[in-house]
Protein backbone atom coordinates (compact mmCIF):
# COMPACT_ATOMS: atom_id res chain seq x y z
CA UNK A 1 0.00 0.00 0.00
CA UNK A 2 1.49 3.40 -1.04
CA UNK A 3 1.88 6.27 1.55
CA UNK A 4 -0.55 9.20 1.54
CA UNK A 5 -1.44 11.63 4.48
CA UNK A 6 -4.59 9.41 4.74
CA UNK A 7 -2.60 6.42 5.10
CA UNK A 8 -0.38 8.24 7.82
CA UNK A 9 -3.65 9.12 9.98
CA UNK A 10 -4.68 5.84 10.14
CA UNK A 11 -1.68 3.92 10.93
CA UNK A 12 -1.08 2.45 13.88
CA UNK A 13 0.27 5.10 17.03
CA UNK A 14 2.16 2.82 17.95
CA UNK A 15 4.01 1.18 15.39
CA UNK A 16 7.95 1.70 14.24
CA UNK A 17 6.64 3.24 11.25
CA UNK A 18 4.38 5.54 12.46
CA UNK A 19 7.07 7.01 14.69
CA UNK A 20 9.91 7.20 12.22
CA UNK A 21 7.41 9.30 9.82
CA UNK A 22 6.52 11.37 12.16
CA UNK A 23 9.84 12.23 13.19
CA UNK A 24 10.82 12.96 9.55
CA UNK A 25 7.83 15.30 9.35
CA UNK A 26 9.17 17.13 12.37
CA UNK A 27 12.75 17.36 10.91
CA UNK A 28 11.43 18.52 7.88
CA UNK A 29 8.98 21.01 9.97
CA UNK A 30 12.03 22.54 12.14
CA UNK A 31 14.56 22.25 9.33
CA UNK A 32 12.27 24.61 7.16
CA UNK A 33 11.41 27.16 10.05
CA UNK A 34 15.01 27.14 11.18
CA UNK A 35 15.84 28.30 7.01
CA UNK A 36 13.16 30.32 6.84
CA UNK A 37 14.23 32.29 10.08
CA UNK A 38 17.83 32.29 9.19
CA UNK A 39 16.82 33.64 5.29
CA UNK A 40 15.14 36.37 7.52
CA UNK A 41 17.47 37.70 9.43
CA UNK A 42 20.35 37.27 7.32
CA UNK A 43 19.80 40.80 5.80
CA UNK A 44 19.30 42.57 9.21
CA UNK A 45 22.24 40.62 10.65
CA UNK A 46 24.18 42.41 7.93
CA UNK A 47 23.03 46.06 8.28
CA UNK A 48 24.04 45.34 12.01
CA UNK A 49 27.71 44.37 11.21
CA UNK A 50 27.53 47.51 8.88
CA UNK A 51 26.38 49.77 11.79
CA UNK A 52 29.31 47.71 14.22
CA UNK A 53 31.71 49.07 11.68
CA UNK A 54 30.60 52.63 11.36
CA UNK A 55 30.66 52.92 15.34
CA UNK A 56 34.00 51.54 15.43
CA UNK A 57 35.41 54.11 12.89
CA UNK A 58 33.85 56.93 14.62
CA UNK A 59 34.97 56.17 17.59
CA UNK A 60 38.80 56.43 16.95
CA UNK A 61 38.06 60.26 16.25
CA UNK A 62 35.89 60.26 19.51
CA UNK A 63 32.38 60.52 18.13
CA UNK A 64 30.86 58.18 20.60
CA UNK A 65 27.18 56.84 18.84
CA UNK A 66 24.74 53.65 18.87
CA UNK A 67 23.81 51.51 16.09
CA UNK A 68 20.83 54.00 15.14
CA UNK A 69 22.60 56.78 14.97
CA UNK A 70 25.93 55.72 13.98
CA UNK A 71 24.62 55.97 9.94
CA UNK A 72 23.86 59.09 10.19
CA UNK A 73 27.41 60.55 12.01
CA UNK A 74 29.40 58.61 9.51
CA UNK A 75 28.39 60.54 6.82
CA UNK A 76 28.54 63.81 8.73
CA UNK A 77 32.07 63.27 9.57
CA UNK A 78 33.24 60.55 7.39
CA UNK A 79 34.18 62.70 4.47
CA UNK A 80 36.51 60.40 2.05
CA UNK A 81 36.66 56.49 1.63
CA UNK A 82 39.67 55.33 -0.43
CA UNK A 83 40.50 52.08 -1.22
CA UNK A 84 44.22 52.18 -2.21
CA UNK A 85 46.75 50.23 -4.00
CA UNK A 86 50.68 49.68 -3.11
CA UNK A 87 51.85 52.77 -4.64
CA UNK A 88 49.24 54.97 -2.83
CA UNK A 89 47.29 55.69 -5.64
CA UNK A 90 43.09 55.04 -4.98
CA UNK A 91 41.24 52.17 -6.40
CA UNK A 92 38.39 54.05 -7.99
CA UNK A 93 36.92 50.60 -8.75
CA UNK A 94 37.03 49.04 -5.38
CA UNK A 95 34.35 50.39 -2.73
CA UNK A 96 36.45 50.32 0.52
CA UNK A 97 33.80 50.35 2.64
CA UNK A 98 33.12 46.50 1.63
CA UNK A 99 36.68 45.52 1.51
CA UNK A 100 37.63 42.41 3.75
CA UNK A 101 40.71 42.18 5.60
CA UNK A 102 40.86 39.27 6.22
CA UNK A 103 41.01 37.61 2.58
CA UNK A 104 43.09 41.04 1.76
CA UNK A 105 45.89 40.11 3.43
CA UNK A 106 46.44 36.74 2.07
CA UNK A 107 47.09 38.61 -1.30
CA UNK A 108 50.51 39.68 -1.59
CA UNK A 109 51.27 43.20 -1.08
CA UNK A 110 50.98 44.87 -4.93
CA UNK A 111 47.61 43.15 -5.26
CA UNK A 112 45.74 44.52 -2.06
CA UNK A 113 43.55 46.93 -1.46
CA UNK A 114 44.25 49.00 1.51
CA UNK A 115 41.24 50.98 2.52
CA UNK A 116 41.78 54.03 4.31
CA UNK A 117 38.82 56.78 5.81
CA UNK A 118 39.42 60.67 5.54
CA UNK A 119 37.63 62.58 8.54
CA UNK A 120 36.68 66.10 9.85
CA UNK A 121 35.70 66.77 13.64
CA UNK A 122 35.76 70.58 14.46
CA UNK A 123 37.62 71.62 11.06
CA UNK A 124 40.38 68.71 12.02
CA UNK A 125 41.69 66.01 9.82
CA UNK A 126 41.97 62.57 10.61
CA UNK A 127 43.50 59.67 8.38
CA UNK A 128 41.40 56.27 9.86
CA UNK A 129 43.57 53.05 9.16
CA UNK A 130 41.68 49.58 9.15
CA UNK A 131 44.20 46.87 11.32
CA UNK A 132 44.33 43.26 11.12
CA UNK A 133 46.55 40.87 12.74
CA UNK A 134 47.61 37.62 14.71
CA UNK A 135 46.67 37.47 18.88
CA UNK A 136 47.31 34.10 20.70
CA UNK A 137 44.77 31.97 20.17
CA UNK A 138 43.18 33.90 16.31
CA UNK A 139 42.37 37.28 14.58
CA UNK A 140 42.69 40.40 16.08
CA UNK A 141 41.59 43.84 14.28
CA UNK A 142 40.73 47.30 14.63
CA UNK A 143 41.09 50.38 14.01
CA UNK A 144 43.86 53.50 14.38
CA UNK A 145 43.29 57.46 13.54
CA UNK A 146 46.08 59.70 13.03
CA UNK A 147 45.77 63.39 13.26
CA UNK A 148 46.53 65.59 10.54
CA UNK A 149 50.19 65.49 11.14
CA UNK A 150 49.83 62.06 9.84
CA UNK A 151 52.27 60.51 13.11
CA UNK A 152 49.87 61.44 16.52
CA UNK A 153 47.31 59.08 17.24
CA UNK A 154 44.30 60.40 18.26
CA UNK A 155 42.57 57.23 18.82
CA UNK A 156 42.63 53.32 18.18
CA UNK A 157 39.65 50.87 19.21
CA UNK A 158 40.74 47.01 18.95
CA UNK A 159 38.62 43.58 19.06
CA UNK A 160 39.77 39.77 18.94
CA UNK A 161 37.96 36.50 17.92
CA UNK A 162 39.08 34.25 20.63
CA UNK A 163 41.37 35.65 23.00
CA UNK A 164 41.44 34.67 26.85
CA UNK A 165 38.98 36.57 28.71
CA UNK A 166 41.17 38.71 31.54
CA UNK A 167 43.59 38.38 29.39
CA UNK A 168 44.43 39.02 25.76
CA UNK A 169 41.28 39.87 25.32
CA UNK A 170 41.68 42.76 27.60
CA UNK A 171 42.42 44.96 24.26
CA UNK A 172 38.69 45.59 23.90
CA UNK A 173 39.10 47.55 27.53
CA UNK A 174 38.65 51.17 26.88
CA UNK A 175 41.67 51.77 29.42
CA UNK A 176 43.95 50.10 27.23
CA UNK A 177 42.64 51.47 24.20
CA UNK A 178 43.42 54.72 25.20
CA UNK A 179 46.86 54.38 26.06
CA UNK A 180 47.54 54.72 22.63
CA UNK A 181 45.72 58.40 22.02
CA UNK A 182 48.86 60.81 21.73
CA UNK A 183 51.19 58.19 21.12
CA UNK A 184 53.61 59.34 17.71
CA UNK A 185 54.17 56.42 15.02
CA UNK A 186 56.89 58.10 13.35
CA UNK A 187 60.17 58.88 15.35
CA UNK A 188 62.18 62.75 15.39
CA UNK A 189 63.89 61.45 12.19
CA UNK A 190 60.77 60.38 9.83
CA UNK A 191 61.48 56.94 10.43
CA UNK A 192 57.96 54.99 10.97
CA UNK A 193 58.22 52.87 13.94
CA UNK A 194 54.56 52.45 15.29
CA UNK A 195 53.64 51.53 18.67
CA UNK A 196 55.61 49.02 20.66
CA UNK A 197 52.76 46.96 23.67
CA UNK A 198 56.13 46.04 25.63
CA UNK A 199 56.09 44.38 29.13
CA UNK A 200 59.33 46.60 29.70
CA UNK A 201 57.95 49.68 29.30
CA UNK A 202 59.56 52.44 31.55
CA UNK A 203 56.21 54.50 31.53
CA UNK A 204 53.53 52.79 32.81
CA UNK A 205 51.62 56.13 33.42
CA UNK A 206 51.87 56.44 29.72
CA UNK A 207 52.78 60.13 29.96
CA UNK A 208 55.56 60.22 27.59
CA UNK A 209 54.58 60.28 24.56
CA UNK A 210 57.57 60.39 22.49
CA UNK A 211 58.63 56.94 23.14
CA UNK A 212 56.36 55.14 20.76
CA UNK A 213 55.31 52.31 23.02
CA UNK A 214 52.51 51.55 25.95
CA UNK A 215 52.28 49.56 28.67
CA UNK A 216 51.41 45.76 28.32
CA UNK A 217 48.83 44.04 29.42
CA UNK A 218 49.73 41.37 32.24
CA UNK A 219 49.76 37.74 31.03
CA UNK A 220 49.20 38.90 27.67
CA UNK A 221 52.64 38.93 25.92
CA UNK A 222 51.77 37.12 22.80
CA UNK A 223 48.84 39.23 21.75
CA UNK A 224 50.40 42.41 23.13
CA UNK A 225 53.24 41.88 20.24
CA UNK A 226 49.98 41.16 17.72
CA UNK A 227 48.69 44.59 18.70
CA UNK A 228 52.27 45.77 17.88
CA UNK A 229 52.84 43.59 14.64
CA UNK A 230 49.41 44.54 13.19
CA UNK A 231 49.94 48.14 13.52
CA UNK A 232 53.52 48.64 11.89
CA UNK A 233 53.01 46.03 9.19
CA UNK A 234 49.31 47.35 8.48
CA UNK A 235 51.09 51.19 8.28
CA UNK A 236 53.84 49.87 6.81
CA UNK A 237 51.37 49.91 3.42
CA UNK A 238 50.22 53.44 3.80
CA UNK A 239 53.87 55.25 3.46
CA UNK A 240 53.41 55.90 -0.25
CA UNK A 241 49.86 57.61 0.04
CA UNK A 242 51.44 58.96 3.96
CA UNK A 243 54.50 60.93 1.60
CA UNK A 244 51.97 61.83 -1.08
CA UNK A 245 49.71 63.78 1.38
CA UNK A 246 52.81 65.58 3.55
CA UNK A 247 53.87 66.40 -0.02
CA UNK A 248 50.99 67.88 -0.82
CA UNK A 249 50.47 69.75 2.67
CA UNK A 250 53.72 71.01 2.46
CA UNK A 251 52.75 72.62 -0.91
CA UNK A 252 49.71 74.40 0.63
CA UNK A 253 52.00 75.93 3.23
Amino acid sequence: MGFSPQNCLVMNRDSNGYTFLFAAAMVLVVASTLAFTASSLKSLQADNVRKEKMQNILSTIGIQTDREQAETLYKQYITGTLALDHLGNPDEKVDAFQLKLNNEIKKPANEQRFPLYKAVVDNISYYIIPLRGSGLWDAIWGYIALKSDINTIQGAVFDHKGETAGLGAEITQQWFMDRFKEEKVFNSSGQLVGINVSKTNNDPKDTDKEDHEVDAISGATITGDGVTDMIIERLTHYLPYFEKEKTTMASIN
